[in-house]
């Protein structure tokens, strides 16, 4: 096999070096998009040369030396192959919508850090791609605090209010998370005798089960805080919400759930005994995280921060399909990575061409906003439909492949306390139906205030963008056949260890 993996992960370091040169608006985007964009490409070709996708068992792999802690490499299957894809898309797609977004920011500023802007961007991307696919726990550790840093100085450098105290607060809440799952991690790592993953999938599940519930709480607890679980949230309103609007469109819909890929790759793929412990509480902490995202999304007035609430009730659907002891939960949960990543990304581009067409953030000053800007709200209305999980979206399919898997889990070990937190979390879903609705009615129907009254559309750059993200939800709801090997791959990979 080549070194397509190794590509894809390190043109983004080396197009973040170019980047720092180049303060030109034009030379910056085409460097980023450049290395975005062949990044992808090497993505795409890895798992065309490995079979990822015409075998369920299939794993490309590659590994390129050892060091004192195991070996270093990247490999791609069914369970990565997901995450790893939308986070290279979105990173892509963004690319293009941080031009001229970036653009009006820099005006508000008075001053122009493209170079600056791109480095971090391409940092950040790299981070995130880094950490979905490696083979060593130490190397997943190693890009997940690469997401950490760049994401840090993005929100310093160029958030809104007050950036500095803001973006301290997400390090802090999220470095704590990251050293919780490391201790986990050491101690399983060294328990285990590895800290390769193909060593652990046979080494981790000789532990007793004891141990591996003290390694599943820790890794629980630390990825609870990058997912913003409820109780371990209170970075993420925050952060998301002032953060510049590209970056809030790649924290929620792709880092975030990063933390429900580990998940599934530690704790189903590594601690059976542990998982089967701490499961019925990682339904009840869904739940709870639905049902509280929901409710706060619904009390926002500032569109950034509803969007905000709305992604902590969707990693709430992540950790029902992670606790559901079920290939399809798991499938659902993978799926809903993708939906959430396509939808919330398209809602916060939404989020920012309103704040570049009309001057404001608040839903009380606008209304009736179809007639004047019917790109974007087509955009938004198939973005909410997506996280809402109607079809003709992957959102739909996501949802039901999760409540199936959880409500068949409750069925089959006749567990009433799964299926009523199942019943609970489902009945808590309708949330997200009376926030998307109630938002989309205030922004985009009603009446049109005289002050919008010469609002307009913006340009191709940023409606391209949203429109490419809904166009690839709604053409993965309505030919399903491309997500039929979901299933499989998770079988192969999640069902059967690391």
């Amino acid at each position: 096999m080549g070194s397509w993996l190794l590509a894809a992960v390190f043109l983004p370091l080396m197009g973040a070096g170019v980047s720092s040169f180049l303060d030109d608006r034009r030379l910056a985007t085409s460097a980023s998009a450049a290395s975005c964009g062949l990044s992808l490409l090497f993505l795409m070709q890895s798992a065309a040369s490995g079979d990822v996708l015409s075998s369920g068992t299939q794993v490309y792999y590659e590994v390129y030396g050892w060091w004192p802690l195991g070996t270093a490499g990247f490999r791609l299957d069914g369970l990565s192959l997901p995450f790893a894809l939308i986070v290279s898309l979105l990173s892509f797609v963004i690319t293009f919508y941080s031009a001229p977004y970036m653009s009006h920011r820099f005006k508000e500023e008075g001053t122009e850090r493209w170079g600056l802007y791109f480095t971090l961007y391409q940092l950040y991307y790299a981070g995130m791609l880094g950490a979905v696919l490696a083979t060593n726990m130490v190397e997943f550790y190693i890009f997940f605090e690469l997401m950490l840093i760049p994401s840090y100085f993005l929100i310093a450098e160029f958030g809104y209010g007050e950036k500095g105290k803001i973006s301290f607060m997400y390090f802090i809440w999220t470095h704590i998370g990251a050293l919780v799952m490391l201790a986990g991690l050491v101690y399983l790592g060294f328990s285990a005798g590895s800290f390769d993953l193909v060593d652990l999938s046979r080494g981790a599940r000789l532990l007793p089960a004891l141990a591996q519930a003290y390694v599943a709480l820790a890794l629980s607890v630390g990825l609870g805080v990058k997912m913003a679980a409820f109780g371990l949230h209170v970075w993420l309103p925050h952060a998301h919400a002032e953060a510049p609007t590209p970056i809030s469109a790649l924290l929620s819909p792709a880092m975030i759930g990063i933390g429900g890929y580990a998940l599934l790759r530690f704790l189903v793929g590594l601690l059976p005994a542990g998982y089967a412990i701490v499961s019925p509480y990682l339904l009840l902490w869904g739940f709870l995280t639905i049902l509280y995202g929901g409710l706060m999304a619904l009390a926002q007035d500032d569109v950034k921060r509803l969007l905000a609430y709305s992604s902590i009730s969707q990693m709430g659907y992540l950790l029902v399909g992670v606790s559901s002891a079920s290939i399809l939960g798991y499938a659902g949960a993978s799926l809903q990575y993708v939906a959430h990543g396509l939808g919330k990304a398209t809602l916060f581009m939404m989020a920012g061409t309103l704040i570049m067409q009309t001057g404001t953030r608040s839903i009380g000053r606008l209304g009736g906003l179809a007639k004047r800007l019917p790109v974007t709200a087509t955009s938004a209305l198939l973005g909410f439909l997506t996280i809402m999980g109607v079809p003709p979206t992957v959102g739909f399919i996501s949802e039901f492949f999760i409540f199936q898997g959880t409500f068949g889990t409750a069925v089959a070990v006749g567990s009433s306390l799964r299926l009523f937190l199942s019943f609970l979390s489902l009945l808590a879903s309708l949330l997200t139906f009376g926030y998307a609705l109630w938002t989309v009615k205030r922004i985009f129907f009603g009446k049109l205030p005289p002050h919008l009254q010469e609002v307009k559309e913006p340009g191709g750059s940023v409606l391209y963008p949203m429109l490419a993200l809904c166009v690839l939800s709604v053409a993965l709801g309505i030919f399903p056949f491309l997500l039929d090997r979901t299933v499989e791959l998770l079988r192969a990979t999640a069902g059967g260890g690391a």
